[in-house]
């Protein structure tokens, strides 16, 4: 169990990558209407934030491009991921002249929670001053608004930042065990709150349960029968309490890891089209385990279809006979795969790869008579799928291919993304080299990825 008593904040920067355009442009976030939307892109584009003052309009944060009233003027600001990156990374370093690391957890690129415990005496602040002095401290030094949620645990805070902090005049709330019950245990909607999404709200309305008073009084047996051990959580969090502190999670180590890619096409793509995304991702991922020394064992994949097509998603995994991270090997056995579960007649959408069970290569290997031999059955999801068509490369083969992703990493790290590309990623329908200028699907923008992290700002 947690100590007792502790104290946590967990602060938000308002309307994140908008304020950073307002900021940028030298304007105020609070009166300014700006979006942050991609404008080579369709009306039907996602936009990733809107100022303040556009949501004061009614203007709902993620809508897209086409439901902003036409009657707002506003500017739209074409996203720039690699500037919200840096900003995100300068006030983080204005926490930690305050705060040690290991009592600030880094919730996402705009919210950090912070165990202020130890440190309320040490400055001589309430929480609630220590939240205002933190919350000042970036508005003077990045320029960027912050809103502040305090709690006895993480939980607290998180709502207390979600529900309350936003309707307070110098946007902080606070809420404790006591508090929590006499403020919010009657609060609908249930979405409001951390961790409750609209599928788990549903399946609690179908037994009249509304709010979190009716979760902590509901029959504790229905509660498991239905959401089986989640139950517990929405029990605890029902009744204000969170057992899990920053010290735990960042104590946490899996029990086993993946690495993923996935790609929502801009377009349907044919079926020949699709396999070089495939081919593309596999190839990325393949460098990047290289990179990071780790192998391996399999590779699922999912290929969704056409939006005009109500066809399930197709599924399949690839599993080697050895933990790998090479494109000879891995490149050649995700086409097959494709070729084995994509329906040739439907467009894809939609590809998502998974390498399993990543872990550190073995330091040696124990040669086997099959090593030049052909795979299993290559059936999807089976276990020991291969190819009897592919032989298994050597040991000295696949060092090679290895030497050879190493150099080409460190010329990318060095010169950029694009500066060593393969000739597939010349063709019409390739994608690599447009993401490679992307973070997260969206344009990185014109920071140097190279600079430093201290932003520079026109006077």
């Amino acid at each position: 169990m947690p100590e007792k008593n502790r104290t946590y904040l967990v602060i938000d920067l308002k309307s994140f990558y908008a304020s950073v355009e307002c900021v940028e442009r030298g304007l105020d976030p609070m009166t300014t209407n700006l979006v942050v939307a991609d404008p080579t892109r369709s009306d039907k584009t996602i936009c990733l934030a809107v100022s303040p003052s556009m949501k004061a309009l009614g203007v709902k944060n993620r809508c897209r491009v086409f439901e902003i009233p036409r009657n707002i003027d506003y500017i739209m600001a074409p996203p720039r991921l690699q500037r919200y990156i840096d900003y995100s990374a300068e006030i983080y370093g204005i926490y930690l002249k305050y705060i040690s690391k290991d009592d600030i957890y880094v919730y996402s690129i705009d919210e950090c929670f912070l165990d202020v415990t130890d440190y309320l005496k040490l400055y001589n602040k309430t929480p609630r001053e220590m939240g205002k002095f933190l919350m000042d401290e970036v508005r003077r030094e990045v320029g960027v608004r912050a809103t502040c949620g305090i709690g006895t645990n993480m939980y607290l805070a998180k709502v207390a930042l979600d529900i309350t902090a936003k309707h307070a005049d110098d946007f902080i709330g606070e809420l404790d065990e006591m508090s929590y019950r006499t403020k919010l245990w009657d609060h609908r909607p249930l979405t409001d709150f951390w961790r409750v999404g609209p599928g788990t709200a549903r399946r609690l309305a179908k037994y009249g349960i509304y709010t979190m008073r009716e979760i902590a009084e509901a029959d504790e047996d229905l509660m498991f029968r239905v959401f089986g051990v989640d139950a517990e959580l929405l029990i605890d969090h029902a009744w204000g309490e969170e057992p899990t502190t920053i010290a735990d999670i960042k104590a946490y180590r899996p029990k086993s890891s993946s690495l993923s890619r996935g790609q929502v096409l801009m377009r349907d793509y044919k079926f020949d089209e699709g396999r070089l995304i495939a081919k593309e991702m596999m190839e990325g991922l393949s460098l990047e385990l290289v990179a990071k020394n780790l192998v391996t064992e399999s590779v699922t994949m999912m290929v969704g279809y056409s939006n005009k097509e109500d066809v399930e998603p197709a599924r399949g995994t690839w599993a080697f006979d050895h933990p790998v991270n090479t494109e000879g090997v891995m490149v050649p056995a995700i086409a097959e795969l494709y070729d084995r579960i994509v329906d040739p007649d439907i467009p894809v959408r939609r590809i998502m790869l998974d390498c399993n069970d990543i872990k550190e290569p073995p330091k040696e290997r124990q040669m086997t008579l099959f090593d030049m031999g052909s795979g299993g059955s290559g059936e999807p999801g089976a276990p020991g799928s291969g190819s009897a068509k592919r032989s298994a490369q050597t040991e000295e083969t696949e060092a090679r291919d290895r030497d050879m992703q190493t150099a080409i990493n460190q010329i990318k790290s060095r010169f950029g993304k694009n500066a060593m590309f393969k000739a597939m990623d010349l063709e019409e329908a390739a994608t690599t080299l447009e993401r490679n200028l992307q973070i997260g699907g969206h344009k990185s923008g014109d920071a140097d990825p190279n600079s430093p992290t201290k932003v520079e700002r026109k006077k």
